[in-house]
Formats: structure tokens, C-alpha cells, sequence
């Protein structure tokens, strides 16, 4: 199974970097996987709600865990993301354009991690509409 189809396969998602802003990318990927039907949970250490849904400050505080994350920070957060999805036993990293680094890629392969990066937006994989 590809990368991608692997990610999509999973059963509850994450979206790190979610945003209240509705023209941002961190809400836009939320919405997505909202419009598809998927259960999404939006972590952001500001706002305790994003599109109606808990928004929590870290995927540790997220109860019950994910299975997979989309990432939409700068580099330097990924990077953390990348550890703290690590220590959970978070398998399923998909880093969107603009939040990769090579120091996060190289430590999610190394912690065995499935990455997406560097490759299309999961707005363009699943479908998004505005």
C-alpha cells in the first residue's frame, strides 16, 4: 500500500496547526477531513474550540489518541510534533507543504514512522471544497 493510502486508511486524524482563520491552511484541512466525513481533531494551544469541535493544546491531551496527524506548523514545531507523535506511538505523519524539514522527516523515518512529505496537500488528495 502507497504512503498516501496508507495514511487515508487510518481511523481518527489530527490536525496540528489547526486554525479558527478560515483562510489559513490549518482550517482548511480540518474542514477537509471534515467534509469527507472523517473524525478529525484540531490541536491548537490557543483556541479551545475549532469548527465546533474541542480543539485540544497538544496530541498528548487528546484523549483516546489518534492514529494519524497532518501537520500544518513551521519546521521548528514539526520537529517537536514529530517527537511528541513518537512518544504516543503515532505512526501516520503527513507534513504539509510548508511544515517539513529535513531534520523532521529524517527523525519520523527514524522513529519508523509512514511520512508524507515534500508531495501534495491533502487538499488536493482527498478533495477540497471551499
Amino acid at each position: 500500500m502507497d504512503a498516501t493510502k496508507d495514511f487515508l486508511s487510518q481511523r481518527r486524524f489530527a490536525v496540528v496547526g489547526a486554525s479558527t482563520d478560515r483562510a489559513k491552511y490549518g482550517n482548511k484541512v480540518l474542514r477537509c477531513y471534515q467534509q469527507h466525513g472523517r473524525s478529525v481533531v484540531p490541536v491548537n494551544p490557543k483556541d479551545p474550540e475549532v469548527e465546533g469541535i474541542a480543539a485540544f493544546k497538544s496530541l498528548s491531551a487528546i484523549p483516546g489518541g489518534v492514529d494519524a496527524v497532518s501537520v500544518i506548523t513551521p519546521p521548528k514545531v514539526t520537529e517537536a510534533v514529530v517527537e511528541e507523535a513518537g512518544r504516543l506511538g503515532i505512526r501516520h505523519l503527513w507534513m504539509q507543504p510548508g511544515a517539513e524539514s529535513d531534520a523532521a522527516i529524517a527523525r519520523a523515518k527514524a522513529l519508523g514512522m509512514n511520512v508524507i512529505a515534500g508531495g501534495p496537500c491533502v487538499l488536493v488528495v482527498l478533495g477540497y471544497r471551499d
